[in-house]
């Protein structure tokens, strides 16, 4: 599993798509931060990093697909998938090698907006007026719904040969289960009966209650029941081909 955690990595940082890819996502985050009206800090005067945390989710539908599509992708298309199969290592080291190599590139990728964190600091009135236990349950939020994206887009890329549609089907499934349960609730069959039940079956409700600073075990359960169920539906996807 740690040789495969490394290729992974070394593969994704071999090439400028990597750099290209975390450049993309702070740059995004900074304007949204610092720069847009709607949402900037120097724009509302108030010391924030809400913009952020609002912000990540909608980026990283895109960012950690385009993470994930080539993991099992390349691996099926060029035949090394059979390569694998034959060496002494189970299917789910396989599996975990490359999504704890996912989750490692996404860390890469939040860690430098701790440099928004600390501008944010220094610019509040007084210096370092800030809701800090509110940030760190944003930033462990943000960790945890990296690994139901990372999980989803493991197991999108598992189900083909082509990159291309691993990655739509990824963004798809991770747009569905983020956004989707919320405007499901809002059909006229489940309001005012199952709205808030269908809610909480969708990621976005249990982000937003983490990124308020508060750590509700049900919410921590929740992203790690989801993103195991996706890993055990990868296995299940990779076993299948040996029927």
């Amino acid at each position: 599993m740690w040789t495969i955690f490394k290729k992974e990595v070394n593969t994704f940082f071999s090439s400028l798509i990597g750099y290209i890819a975390i450049a993309v996502f702070l740059v995004i985050l900074g304007l949204f931060v610092f720069v847009f009206a709607d949402s900037s800090i120097l724009e509302n005067k108030f010391a924030t990093l809400a913009p952020l945390f609002d912000t990540a989710p909608l980026v990283f539908l895109f960012l950690i697909p385009a993470v994930t599509m080539r993991m099992f992708a390349e691996e099926q298309q060029t035949g090394t998938i059979e390569f694998l199969a034959t060496k002494p290592v189970r299917d789910l080291d396989i599996i975990l090698g490359k999504y704890f190599a996912a989750l490692a590139l996404v860390l890469f990728s939040i860690l430098p907006t701790v440099l928004y964190y600390y501008t944010v600091y220094q610019l509040g009135s007084p210096q370092g007026n800030l809701d800090a236990g509110a940030i760190l349950g944003s930033y462990l939020g943000l960790f945890l719904l990296a690994a139901i994206f990372a999980a989803i887009g493991v197991f999108a890329s598992s189900l083909s040969s082509n990159q291309i549609l691993a990655f739509l089907l990824a963004t798809f499934l991770c747009f569905l289960f983020y956004y989707g349960f919320y405007y499901f609730s809002k059909l006229p069959v489940f309001v005012g009966r199952f709205d808030d039940l269908i809610q909480k079956l969708g990621i976005d409700y249990h982000y937003n209650s983490i990124s308020r600073g508060i750590v509700d075990t049900r919410d921590v359960v929740y992203f790690f029941s989801v993103s195991t169920l996706f890993l055990a539906l990868t296995l299940f996807s990779l076993e299948r081909r040996k029927w």
